[in-house]
């Protein structure tokens, strides 16, 4: 029986590229998926310019614009009445702009680069157990019997099968702020590249040109309205677009496209990512808010840095080490975005602190660029939302509504004792 270098569990946006990764570095893969490509999965769409360079090093970013994905290159962030930032990546910072493209398209080209690179493809089969010898992890069981490998990689997304086999523990976990929805449009004229994110009130918004020809609109909701949201889907979601009367002007000469697509049951969380003979890369191992569209390119960042360490890792004689050595590495890399993305959909209205922060970027072209910088993983969060910017920031929010200055005390001390707790935290994963 032949008996593969690694196998891949999960065919998606973390595990093909993985697939590929590996095979141009001559190793053997088999890469399993339960579906059947095309296929649809929930997603944001959107892909950071850290994930179009990707993309473009995998020698895909044609394929993916051939599709009809529109690069974007400019933004419009928009929060109630308090903050609008309209504005260009800056090409000195950004070498690629943004895409938006549906995961139907996306992943089916990944799927295809893979097998095209020499990886054993097999999709509509299902993962059943894992097979162990002397404690660590050798192969995975299927209806087709197993697939043997030196590494075994869950790459098979929120509701990970190979997490739940080896009994990978969650940590830093978070509720769910928002229920999201979204539809495409057909005959929608805006696609000049343009991303609008905004938040009215409660609800927050995602939208942009997308593949097809299509264009994509998403809000989210308090999860505590999820159960009035379904009870008219169609009414609720077209009241929720006009909640933006601008997004609704964007799409007003549009026809909707298909029904509409809804995320409900999800949380944040970092799982265990390593143990003997297995490793969680993507969504299997660590999700965060959607909020900031993050979910794709931290797969593709996560994928490039975990073939590099499969490669060293399987090259020498301790390849669990190599293994740890990335769980670390992710989670470093993900933490301050993980709390950054929660705070941007925490339930409820936009706070006087934080419409003051971004009141105070609006008027920076520097720190507007750092902003971008911030979503791309180019500085991380508290390299912008500094000691000092945050204590201004408060000053004015206190003098912006001295109505509210009760409030606003609490949530600048609530603030501080929460930043202080999660740096405490940082560091901390569940103990074996």
């Amino acid at each position: 029986m032949k008996r593969f270098d690694v196998v891949i569990v999960g065919a998606r946006c973390a595990g093909s590229p993985l697939a590929v990764m590996l095979r141009r570095r001559g190793l053997s893969v088999c890469l399993v998926d339960r579906a059947h490509f095309p296929s649809e999965t929930p997603s944001t769409h959107v892909i950071q310019p850290c994930g179009v360079r990707l993309l473009g090093e995998l020698g895909l970013l044609d394929v993916v614009l051939a599709s009809g994905a529109v690069p974007l290159d400019r933004i419009t962030m928009v929060i109630d009445d308090a903050v609008r930032i309209e504005a260009k990546l800056d090409e000195a910072e950004h070498l690629q702009s943004s895409l938006c493209i549906r995961r139907v398209t996306l992943d089916a080209l990944l799927v295809d680069a893979a097998a095209a690179e020499g990886a054993d493809v097999r999709t509509g089969l299902r993962v059943t157990g894992l097979v162990r010898e002397d404690g660590r992890v050798t192969a995975v069981d299927t209806a087709a019997g197993p697939i043997h490998g030196q590494l075994v990689v869950g790459a098979d997304g929120r509701h990970s099968t190979v997490a739940s086999l080896v009994g990978a523990r969650e940590y830093h976990v978070a509720p769910a702020g928002k229920m999201f929805a979204w539809a495409y449009f057909e005959g929608v004229h805006d696609r000049e590249g343009c991303a609008r994110i905004g938040r009215q009130g409660a609800q927050v918004f995602l939208a942009g040109p997308t593949d097809g020809d299509l264009y994509m609109a998403a809000t989210g909701i308090d999860m505590a309205g999820q159960g009035e949201f379904h009870t008219d889907r169609d009414a609720n979601f077209t009241a929720g677009i006009r909640a933006w009367p601008e997004l609704a002007d964007v799409i007003a000469d549009g026809r909707r496209a298909g029904p509409i697509r809804v995320l409900t049951n999800w949380h944040g969380y970092f799982r265990e990512a390593a143990g003997p003979g297995w490793v969680l890369v993507g969504d299997a191992g660590h999700f965060k808010d959607p909020t900031p569209g993050q979910g794709i390119g931290d797969a593709f960042r996560q994928a490039d840095r975990l073939a590099l360490a499969i490669e060293d890792g399987l090259g020498n004689t301790s390849p669990d080490a190599a293994m740890r050595r990335w769980w670390q590495w992710r989670d470093d890399d993900a933490y301050e975005m993980y709390w950054f993305a929660s705070d941007m959909g925490a339930p409820g209205t936009a706070s006087p602190l934080a419409t003051r922060l971004m009141r105070d970027l609006a008027v920076d072209p520097k720190a507007t660029q750092m902003f971008f910088g911030v979503l791309d993983h180019q500085i991380r969060p508290s390299q912008l939302f500094t000691g000092p910017r945050a204590a201004r920031a408060a000053v004015r929010a206190l003098l912006d509504r001295p109505d509210l200055l009760i409030a606003t005390l609490k949530e600048i001390v609530s603030t501080g004792r929460q930043n202080a707790r999660r740096a405490r935290q940082r560091n901390t994963v569940p103990q074996s």
